[in-house]
């Protein structure tokens, strides 16, 4: 069981695993962002960060601690996309899932842009909740999500209980969207350095 106060919790540690393919500068998009966590992580490697959460005390939270972050309250999942078509370097989402959502996501990632992302999966009605399937991916779910990206790194299976959270069953993944090259271009591969 979990014996950090909530909203004192630190940055996901798969969060903090791959966000080194997230450049210092970066606009970063925080995804259903609860009391910012993942903003505060990312604010501090110099990014500029977008958050977005149905909450408006998460909302609150995410301002009083960011004042220079864009802290947006929206109801995701029953109205329309509150970004348009803006794209972002980094969108950051953990803990949450709307399958309807995933196209908006993936499209807000812009050219070279990373997608971090680690949510619940089958198996966690065992354990606790989130029990009901609407919010537990399928096996190997997020790997056809992002099946036109360039998976970096994919886990999924069960983690014991830490500092931070209980038991829990989770799928994660570190994804980039990489950029179309024009025929002149050298086609050197990206190299993506594999997290600590």
């Amino acid at each position: 069981m979990s014996t950090i106060p909530h909203g004192a919790e630190p940055a996901s540690a798969w969060v903090q695993r791959w966000s080194h393919l997230v450049t210092p500068g970066a606009s970063v998009l925080d995804l259903a962002c609860g009391n910012g966590r993942h903003a505060r992580w990312f604010d501090s490697k110099g990014c500029l960060i977008v958050a977005v959460d149905i909450s408006q005390s998460a909302i609150e939270a995410v301002k009083q601690a960011l004042p220079a972050c864009e802290a947006v309250l929206a109801d995701i999942e029953n109205n329309p996309w509150p970004l348009g078509q803006r794209q972002f370097d980094a969108v950051i989402v953990t803990n949450y899932l709307w399958r309807a959502l995933m196209p908006k996501i993936l499209d807000s990632m812009a050219p070279g842009g990373v997608l971090i992302y680690e949510t619940f999966t089958d198996g966690n009605a065992s354990v606790g909740k989130p029990s009901r399937a609407d919010f537990l991916l399928r096996s190997g779910e997020l790997l056809d999500i992002c099946r036109d990206l360039r998976i970096v790194a994919f886990e999924d299976g069960f983690e014991d209980a830490s500092q931070s959270h209980g038991q829990r069953f989770v799928q994660r993944i570190a994804a980039v969207r990489q950029a179309v090259l024009a025929e002149s271009e050298t086609k050197v591969p990206i190299r993506y350095k594999l997290g600590q």
